[in-house]
């Protein structure tokens, strides 16, 4: 036996190989190319740290960051048909389904979720653009009158993020019907007197922006943000014009009073507290985890 051929060399072997680096480790920014390691990413939120582009956040992830202590409770959502109209294209529907809610471990679009911001109690509801574009159907439309009614019994505000591509096509005429239904839910909560407002994330179209989307009592946006009915892409094919630059993006609705803020993601639970506390005729939030200062003891005499 050789000692050195049979042992030695293979021991060096194992220690200077290359070893096999996991695929998930690494997110390439969609924006600037900059390859952004996962733990550095998601502390700061899935926004790239070499650009500022907003990635895509999950609503487990944007409420563990939003909540005090990242603690919330779910709301129940009652459970629709799973499938109304037996639609099947390429895949039947409960099969995409099923396909979507193994890929996200979600239910469907959209979670709802009550908990304590900044010590203000809120109703938050957001969707989840990785289950099937965010798309509206009967789930989305049962949470979002859910989470309306959640808040009127406890007298909450709700706060929404909206991220979809529009109606859920699978659904026909049904997904459209959620459209007055989520407008009839915001008006149980303006009749309440209850803060309605919407923080629209990348992307924000179709029939989901030409309905609760645009209805908050503030509208507020993430930075670079598509926000629209139609499509750029589609518009200029219509009217076979060169859009301007940065066409409905949050910063240009911005500037022509679509919308009210464009916050970043790091700084929109601080401007959450304020505009609420503000809304509900609340005193300024404490800062810190520090507990209320105790009144002092009145003077004697």
């Amino acid at each position: 036996m050789n000692w050195i051929t049979n042992y030695v060399r293979p021991t060096i072997n194992s220690l200077f190989s290359r070893r096999e680096m996991p695929e998930n480790l690494w997110t390439k920014c969609p924006e600037c190319g900059t390859m952004l390691f996962h733990r550095e990413l998601k502390d700061n939120l899935n926004v790239c740290t070499a650009c500022n582009h907003h990635l895509a956040i999950t609503p487990r992830d944007r409420f563990a960051a939003l909540f005090d202590g990242g603690i919330f409770a779910e709301v129940k959502v009652p459970e629709p048909s799973p499938d109304p109209l037996h639609f099947r294209d390429q895949k039947k529907y409960p099969d995409r389904l099923k396909a979507a809610q193994k890929a996200t471990g979600a239910r469907d679009a959209m979670l709802v979720a009550e908990g304590e911001i900044g010590r203000t109690p809120i109703i938050a509801a957001a969707q989840d653009f990785s289950f099937m574009g965010g798309s509206m159907g009967m789930a989305v439309g049962n949470a979002i009158v859910a989470a309306a009614t959640r808040a009127v019994k406890l007298k909450r505000p709700l706060v929404l993020f909206t991220a979809a591509g529009g109606a859920r096509m699978q659904e026909g005429i049904l997904a459209l019907m959620q459209m007055p239904r989520a407008t009839v839910a915001v008006q149980m909560l303006n009749e309440a007197g209850l803060p309605y407002v919407v923080v629209l994330t990348n992307p924000t179209t179709g029939g989901v922006t030409a309905s609760y989307a645009m209805l908050g009592d503030v509208q507020i946006a993430e930075p670079g943000a598509l926000i629209c009915f139609a499509g750029p892409r589609v518009i200029e094919q219509t009217i076979r014009e060169k859009l301007p630059e940065g066409f409905q993006r949050a910063e240009y609705l911005l500037d022509h009073g679509m919308l009210d803020r464009v916050t970043p993601r790091n700084a929109l639970k601080a401007e959450l507290v304020t505009i609420l506390r503000l809304l509900m005729r609340l005193p300024p939030a404490i800062k810190g985890e520090l507990p209320a200062p105790i009144p002092a003891a009145p003077a004697r005499p």
